[in-house]
C-alpha cells in the first residue's frame, strides 16, 4: 500500500557510514515529542556512546527531520548543542472523500493544517473523477503554500465505505458505485509516486479526534452521525478495524424501536432508519415540518422549535441504547459524537448520555465522558495526516528513508 519517494538533502556534505543509521529510527522516536535534548541528554537516555549519538543526530540532521534548537547551559566551556524533530521537514496530503464532498488538505508532519480546501463532489461519480480531483487539488493546495511535490511524505485517505487496509482497496461499499476492489494506491502514485494510506472515514475520523483533542485516552471511541452511521475504536492506543475493516458498523445493529422501520440494507430496525440525518428528516417532514437536510433540523432546534429538539432527543436515545452495550463491552473513557448532525447536535448528545448513562454498569460509567466533537469538520483530515505520520515516521521506514537517500 506505498511507494518510496526519493530524498534529496545534500547528503554529500557529509561523509557518514550508512552503518550507523540502523538504528536512527528509534533514536528519533525519542525526539518527537518535540522536546529539544542535546547529545548527551541523548546518549544518558539511550545508554549509547556518545560518538553512536552523534552520528544517528547527524543522519537525521541531514534529512531534515531533526534540526537545531538553540543552545543548552553551560556547566563550563562551549554550550552544548540542541536538537529537536522539525516537522515542517516535510508535508502530508490529508484526504477526506464524504458522499457529497472532498476536503483536501496540506499538513506539516506535527499534524499542523498549512493549506485546505474544500469541494463538492459526489463520490458516486467514481473513483477516476474523485481521485483526479483530489491529485489537482492537492498540486495546487502544495503550490500555494510554496512548497514542491518533492517535499511530500505521503498522502492519506478516508473513504466513506469499508476498505481492506492492507491494500487500500474499498470492499463492497454501498454508497460507492464502482470503487468496489478499484486500486486506489496505484492510482493516485501514477501521478504522485509517495506512500499512500487509506482507509474508512470514521477511522480516520476517530484517529484525528483522539490524537488532536484526547491524547491521553487510549480508549477512545468515535460515532459518526450524518447520512449514515459509524463509528471508530481505539482500544489500547490501538485502531481496531476487525477482520474486513467492518469493525464499528453501529449503523445497521438493530434497535427495538424499530422493529418496523425498513433500512436501505434490507433489514428491520437498523439504528441508521432511525437516527442518522435523513431518518430524523423524514420523521419531521412526516410531522408536517418544512426540512429537506439534517442541517434544517439543526437550525430550527437551535431556533428553539420543540419538534425538531425532540427529534434530536429522540435519535440521541436510540443511538445511546447501542452505545449502552459498547460501553458494556469495551469500557471507553471517552466517547465523541461527530459528522454533520452529531458535532453541532447538543440535543442529540443529551439523549445519548440519557440512554448511556441509564443502561451501563455504574463502574463503566464512573469516569466516561460523552461530548461532541472538538475537531469538527477536520477530524478526518486530521486523521488521514496521522494514519501517514504514523507510518512514515515509525523507526523502520525512518532508517528505510535514512539509508536510501545515503545509498542514493
Amino acid at each position: 500500500m506505498t511507494a518510496t519517494s526519493g530524498n534529496d538533502h545534500g547528503q554529500d556534505s557529509v561523509a557518514l557510514d550508512v552503518g550507523s543509521l540502523s538504528r536512527a529510527g528509534d533514536l528519533f522516536q525519542l525526539l518527537r515529542d518535540g522536546q529539544a535534548r542535546t547529545r548527551a541528554e541523548l546518549a544518558l537516555s539511550t545508554g549509547l556512546a556518545r560518538s553512536t549519538v552523534a552520528s544517528r543526530i547527524d543522519a537525521l540532521m541531514l534529512s531534515g527531520l531533526v534540526g537545531p534548537a538553540g543552545e543548552a547551559l553551560s556547566s563550563g566551556g562551549r554550550p552544548p548543542s540542541r536538537f529537536a524533530f522539525n516537522p515542517a521537514a516535510r508535508l502530508v496530503l490529508a484526504v477526506d472523500v464524504g458522499a457529497t464532498h472532498v476536503i483536501v488538505a496540506v499538513t506539516d508532519l506535527g499534524g499542523n493544517i498549512l493549506a485546505e480546501h474544500r469541494l463538492a463532489q459526489q463520490v458516486a461519480d467514481g473513483p477516476e473523477a474523485v481521485l483526479d480531483q483530489v491529485v489537482a487539488q492537492g498540486k495546487e493546495l502544495l503550490a500555494s503554500t510554496g512548497r514542491s511535490v518533492a517535499e511530500l511524505a505521503g498522502i492519506g485517505i478516508g473513504l466513506p465505505g469499508p476498505v481492506e487496509h492492507d491494500t487500500g482497496k474499498p470492499v463492497k461499499p454501498p454508497i460507492m458505485p464502482g470503487w468496489d476492489g478499484f486500486d486506489v494506491v496505484s492510482y493516485v502514485q501514477r501521478s504522485l509516486p509517495v506512500h499512500v494510506l487509506v482507509d474508512n472515514d470514521v477511522n480516520i475520523m476517530a484517529l484525528g479526534e483522539q490524537s488532536a483533542h484526547w491524547p491521553e485516552h487510549n480508549n477512545f471511541f468515535f460515532v459518526k452521525v450524518a447520512t449514515g452511521i459509524g463509528s471508530g475504536i481505539i482500544s489500547n492506543g490501538e485502531l481496531q478495524r476487525g477482520a474486513n475493516g467492518t469493525a464499528g458498523d453501529l449503523g445497521h445493529v438493530q434497535v427495538a424501536r424499530g422493529a418496523d422501520v425498513l433500512c436501505a440494507c434490507g433489514n428491520y430496525g437498523c439504528l441508521e432508519a432511525l437516527a442518522s440525518g435523513p431518518a430524523v428528516v423524514r420523521s419531521l417532514r412526516d410531522q408536517g415540518l418544512d426540512v429537506a437536510k439534517g442541517a434544517d433540523v439543526l437550525r430550527l432546534a437551535a431556533d428553539g422549535n420543540l419538534q425538531a429538539i425532540q427529534a434530536l432527543r429522540q435519535a440521541g436515545r436510540d443511538i445511546g441504547e447501542v452505545l449502552a452495550t459498547v460501553v458494556n463491552l469495551l469500557n471507553p473513557s471517552v466517547i465523541v459524537v461527530g459528522g454533520s448532525v452529531g458535532e453541532t447536535g447538543e440535543h442529540l448528545v443529551a439523549g445519548i448520555r440519557e440512554v448511556v448513562y441509564r443502561r451501563s454498569p455504574p463502574l463503566a460509567t464512573s469516569h466516561l465522558r460523552i461530548n461532541g466533537s472538538r475537531a469538527g469538520s477536520q477530524a478526518a483530515v486530521l486523521g488521514a495526516s496521522k494514519l501517514v505520520t504514523q507510518y512514515v515516521l515509525s523507526p523502520a521506514v525512518i532508517e528505510a528513508t535514512l539509508a536510501g537517500a545515503f545509498a542514493g
